[in-house]
């Protein structure tokens, strides 16, 4: 018996393995950022359903705690998991190609949109699209959640701090506050519990300088850093691409929060303090945000092409989503030695409940715009029994949601 386990071993530790490590993140991933309709959390119960519940290449426990790192770095949450499932599952290389491979197909697609908007001012029709797809997103949505929420309320306190989590975030509590709260109660009964001398204490792994200045501290001097660098980059009013890719690269470096907080960070920037979009261009370009499968940070494409076609479109690109690259690179090691410290994997804990209620939240609110007659509550329930009782691939689900919505937007317009 011993013998037979590590036989598979040798195999992915060479330079085939990694080779076919690294295309399976490759096709993972230009899948998911082909069909991830819905916005981060709907992207991430994709990831969810692929990487624990079908492929196994991250347990719940793991996957969860890559899910609040997530949370506590700025940039686009469902990106950054990709980054970080990537770098796990092929090292370095998987790292780059995991994020890649996500971005690209909604940077391609909205890019071809954008080139339609400038070509007849126009935006496509998609809302029959989005009709029938939505109704899917809840069903895999709730169907990670459920999943998650098992491996994650392990024990009666943490069960009880997520439920203070859920009140906070559904009373409209910031973000930022649901996540820190939960990893600060989780902190304090820790050092309730712990004894002295069990565990290493957050505060010092984590913000104390000196000789153990603490990852998470370099990163904000990072963030701070890249910030200062790129406003001053985004300074001048006159157009050029080393300007516009500053303002994106700020605007990925600070961004905490959903991603529909870009649209005012845009705003400020671009229409306020520079002049070099107006209203109804922005508006546009968050609705193709919005409309388009993958990361929603794509809207940056958009306003790049509208700027200044193909170049604008890629500078921007880049540089909305290079600070996310970073800040895992940064952080991703880390996240294994915060769960080896007794009470940092405590904070770790809370910081996990506090994501979900966050998700949970999220998938509320959108129930409420797609849930609305009796076709789309069918298509919610029919979906969440062909994930729970028969496990479909939920890339099919989205397609075959996508399909009604479609031949339900035809039927409409059938005299």
């Amino acid at each position: 018996m011993s013998g037979s386990q590590p036989a598979p071993q040798p195999e992915s530790a060479g330079p085939p393995g990694e080779g076919a490590r690294l295309g399976e993140v490759a096709r993972l991933f230009l899948k998911l950022g082909s069909i991830a309709f819905g916005g981060p959390a709907a992207h991430i119960a994709m990831m969810e359903d692929e990487v624990v519940r079908r492929r196994r290449w991250l347990s719940r426990a793991e996957f969860l705690d890559y899910l609040g790192a997530t949370n506590l770095i700025p940039g686009p949450n469902s990106t950054e998991m990709a980054i970080h499932i990537g770098h796990r599952r092929a090292g370095w290389a998987g790292l780059v190609v995991a994020g890649t491979c996500f971005i690209l197909p909604a940077a391609c697609l909205v890019g071809v949109i954008a080139w339609m908007y400038v070509r007849f001012g126009t935006l496509p029709a998609v809302t029959g699209l989005l009709y029938g797809v939505k109704p899917v997103v809840i069903a895999v949505v709730l169907r990670a959640i459920w999943g998650l929420g098992r491996a994650a309320l392990r024990t009666r306190l943490v069960t009880v701090v997520g439920i203070a989590a859920l009140v906070a975030a559904a009373l409209g509590v910031h973000e930022l506050l649901v996540l820190f709260g939960a990893g600060a109660v989780m902190a304090i009964a820790a050092r309730v519990i712990l004894a002295p001398g069990n565990g290493v204490p957050v505060v010092g792994l984590l913000m104390n300088p000196g000789d153990r200045q603490g990852p998470i501290r370099g990163i904000t001097s990072s963030v701070a850093a890249t910030g200062v660098v790129a406003a001053a980059a985004g300074m001048a009013a006159p157009f050029s691409l080393w300007a516009l890719f500053g303002v994106f690269a700020k605007i990925g470096a600070v961004l905490f929060g959903s991603g529909y907080v870009l649209l005012a960070f845009v705003r400020a920037d671009l229409v306020e303090r520079l002049g070099w979009l107006t209203e109804r261009q922005l508006l546009d370009a968050v609705a193709i945000g919005q409309v388009t499968p993958g990361p929603v940070f794509t809207t940056a494409t958009f306003v790049g092409y509208v700027l200044a076609g193909a170049p604008g479109a890629a500078v921007a690109t880049i540089g909305i989503f290079l600070p996310a690259f970073i800040f895992v690179a940064i952080s991703g090691p880390i996240v294994p030695r915060l769960r080896r410290s007794a009470l940092a994997g405590r904070v770790l804990d809370g910081v996990n409940v506090g994501s979900l209620a966050l998700m949970t939240m999220v998938t509320w609110h959108l129930a409420g715009s797609a849930l609305v007659d009796p076709l789309t509550i069918l298509v919610a329930v029919l979906s969440a029994l062909l994930l729970l009782r028969f496990r479909t691939n939920s890339a099919w689900l989205v397609l075959a949601g996508a399909g009604v919505g479609l031949l339900a937007s035809l039927g409409q317009r059938t005299p």
